[in-house]
């Protein structure tokens, strides 16, 4: 563990090194590893909580009067998120290379436990994440990244 800017503790993983504007740490609830049909490869699927504190300093200023969680931060915690299921499996050091589509579903709000489902696949000489971000209420995003690295 390591603390943030703002003195928040973060998970400090081979990873997380980028700077970020979320405080929050990312939870790996499961992991699990299975083969894809015809000779796809191997798929990793994976659960992680983010509990977006009252106390992020994004609230102060989006918005003052009606607080709620930016959408690029929401896309910030699909990414770490994926950063972390890749250390708990092994994968040499992926990066972002693109985010190849969002579509926000609904709003953050602080207290929201934000629980993202990844899956995780080799795509085109690249790792293709989809992942679908919710809270309590619903789903908040959707989400398709490619990173560098290969799913193992």
């Amino acid at each position: 563990m390591t603390t943030s800017p703002s003195g928040a503790q973060v998970a400090a993983g081979r990873f997380a090194a980028k700077p970020t504007p979320v405080d929050a740490a990312i939870d790996v609830i499961s992991v699990a590893s299975s083969e894809a049909a015809a000779g796809g490869g191997a798929v990793l699927t994976a659960v992680t909580g983010v509990a977006i504190e009252k106390t992020e300093p994004v609230f102060a200023g989006h918005y003052p009067d009606f607080p709620i969680f930016p959408g690029v931060c929401v896309v910030d915690c699909v990414e770490r998120s994926a950063l972390a299921v890749a250390e708990r499996t092994g994968m040499a050091e992926p990066r972002l290379v693109a985010v190849e589509s969002t579509r926000f579903l609904g709003a953050v709000y602080p207290g929201d436990l934000l629980t993202v489902r990844l899956e995780m696949r080799n795509h085109e000489g690249a790792v293709r994440c989809k992942a679908l971000a919710s809270t309590e209420r619903g789903d908040a995003a959707s989400v398709r990244l490619r990173m560098s690295g290969r799913v193992a």
